[in-house]
């Protein structure tokens, strides 16, 4: 127990509840995903709900004089969707056991393949305690709600390290991000490419500025009508993958009304009519690549927006890194590399603990290979430089 002091754990099922500065000292400023503003907005726009599949079951300690000390984003899910982290596989084995995977608890951000801590703890001289105390707080909730297993997914390495400890299974995966090495400018960079790579990006460069105009909207430049326009463009993204549209129009409007001074629009235009889209987050020193939309008609529009303004944005901005979202090893050859993400899984079933065991050390295995063999063949970086 943090300083042995008498702690109190509680559960929350809306965080508007809690105290929006008691949640944010405990989760940092430095990933805006964790904001107390953020997962409200998730709530209250009805993408995270009961209804969703998504009931929050926010995980609270508070020491002996009530003040929050640690936090957990957590939710009791009766599906698999939204996750990024895929675990299909592991449900349809236990349940052709005769096992019943859902419900289940998942640490994380809803709809948001993020890396970013999950173990919200305080600052202060006890944080590893507080973050073991949080642990045994969700090992209890796993047992009240008895769930088959626990995910905590994109969480830090330290956590993951930290949750190995205490009976829960590592599971690596791989993102693609862009790290600035004290770049000077978008030409600094392009002068570590080799000569065919660089060449490839300034033409396409070319043909998308060409063909549009594009721009970068933050805090006060951001107006209602960028995030309505948006809106339109994430539907239509959604409609051509034939997947589900998590997020509604009430979503983007109260991230306008909220957290516009985090949110980097990058824009593109033609003859004044949008044409494409892409929302980004910042944080301290990553700005994080969420959703895209556009018409297909403006074709190298994708790479700009996506890619080379959030590259640019970051450069201008001394941001140590872009990360690009789930997926996408084409975005190796415009400059993002292979990067590790992280998660932890608590099974309370022995003998499918020790099945799921087993596919993890094989699935590392084969991930890091993958990761190492695309670094190696298709980096666009020039041989002589370190990245």
């Amino acid at each position: 127990m943090p300083d042995g002091d008498a702690i109190a754990v509680k559960v929350t099922s809306r965080i508007s509840e809690i105290d929006a500065a008691e949640w944010d000292a405990c989760a940092g400023d430095d990933n805006p995903f964790v904001s107390h503003a953020f997962l409200d907005i998730l709530e209250e726009s009805g993408a995270a709900c009961a209804e969703s599949g998504w009931l929050p079951q926010h995980l609270l300690l508070e020491d002996a004089s009530g003040q929050l000390i640690g936090a957990v984003p957590c939710y009791l899910k009766n599906h698999s969707y939204g996750e990024y982290v895929f675990d299909w596989g592991w449900a349809d084995a236990f349940e052709r056991a005769g096992g019943k995977y859902y419900p289940k608890l998942q640490i994380s951000v809803p709809f948001s393949p993020v890396t970013g801590p999950r173990l919200l703890v305080r600052p202060g001289p006890n944080t590893t305690e507080t973050r073991l105390a949080l642990v045994a707080g969700l090992r209890e909730l796993a047992n009240q709600h008895e769930v088959s297993s626990l995910h905590i997914t994109f969480c830090e390495k330290e956590e993951r390290d930290l949750l190995e400890g205490q009976e829960f299974l590592e599971r690596l995966g791989k993102q693609f991000h862009w790290h600035n090495r004290g770049y000077e400018n978008f030409d600094d960079f392009l002068g570590a490419l080799n000569s065919r790579k660089r060449k490839a990006i300034r033409k396409e460069r070319k043909l998308a500025n060409q063909d549009a105009h594009v721009e970068i909207l933050t805090g006060d430049d951001l107006k209602p009508e960028h995030m309505e326009a948006f809106y339109q463009f994430y539907l239509t993204t959604v409609e051509k993958k034939w997947a589900h549209a998590y997020l509604n129009k009430d979503f983007f409007m109260l991230m306008h009304e909220r957290l516009a001074d985090k949110v980097v629009m990058i824009m593109a235009s033609d003859d004044g009519e949008y044409v494409g889209a892409a929302l980004n987050l910042r944080g301290s020193d990553t700005l994080y690549g969420r959703n895209w939309g556009g018409s297909p008609r403006y074709r190298m529009l994708y790479f700009e927006a996506c890619f080379y303004r959030a590259i640019e944005y970051a450069i201008d901005n001394g941001l140590a890194r872009v990360e690009a979202g789930a997926q996408g090893p084409h975005k190796i050859s415009r400059g993002y590399l292979p990067s590790e993400t992280h998660s932890a899984h608590w099974i309370r079933d022995t003998a499918f603990r020790d099945a799921v065991a087993g596919f993890l050390v094989s699935e590392q295995k084969e991930t890091e290979w993958e990761m190492d063999a695309l670094e190696d063949e298709r980096s666009p970086y020039r041989k002589d430089i370190e990245v």
